[in-house]
């Protein structure tokens, strides 16, 4: 008796497993393909891919020609930017974006990069750590914002224009940009 007890328990575990599988197949997410750049009530839509293509190789769809040339940038410097490396070991990465400091400054960025339905500032943060980690990763020590695009953790990404434009209101260097950001001094960086 034990043991046909034993068999239907292992028959019915099986069971749910297989069909759990097939009603809620979630598709895995490994990298985000769009960014969603929105202002105000309009919103365009940039292919990671196509983004990648044009910083590699400096071609561009007509969708993407029109949204870079309103940056006011040349190709050049548009292209300089997105390759540009920050070499980084993993480890310190990882202390940084962890520390006091790191979520000061993430839970600040995720008001302009988020993900489409961040309910909360936690879900913002916790993205943002994972596509630092991982755009490490891909870029084998170095991180660029295409490696960082390709390590976001959700299909979509928000790049929020209203929110990058009143921090941008609010400094007027790159200094005054990571003060407003970290609201304290590097040397907890080094603490942590």
């Amino acid at each position: 008796m034990q043991i046909s007890k034993m068999k239907y328990l292992i028959k019915r575990i099986f069971f749910i497993l297989i069909s759990s599988q097939l009603l809620f197949n979630i598709s895995k997410v490994n990298a985000a393909e769009e960014i969603k750049i929105t202002y105000s009530i309009f919103s365009r839509t940039i292919e990671v891919n196509s983004l990648k293509k044009f910083a590699i190789k400096g071609n561009s769809t007509k969708k993407l020609n029109r949204i870079l040339r309103a940056t006011g940038s040349t190709d050049n410097e548009i292209r300089s930017v997105l390759n540009k490396n920050f070499e980084i070991p993993i480890t310190i990465a990882s202390k940084l974006v962890n520390s006091e400091i790191g979520n000061v400054f993430l839970s600040r960025l995720s008001t302009i990069i988020h993900p489409p339905i961040a309910t909360d500032e936690r879900t913002g943060v916790l993205a943002l750590k994972a596509s630092i980690i991982k755009g490490i990763v891909l870029g084998n020590g170095k991180i660029n914002l295409i490696n960082f695009f390709e390590g976001y953790p959700t299909e979509t990404v928000i790049l929020d224009v209203n929110a990058l434009s009143k921090v941008m209101n609010k400094v007027e260097s790159i200094s005054e940009l990571l003060d407003f950001f970290t609201n304290s001094p590097l040397e907890k960086i080094k603490t942590n």
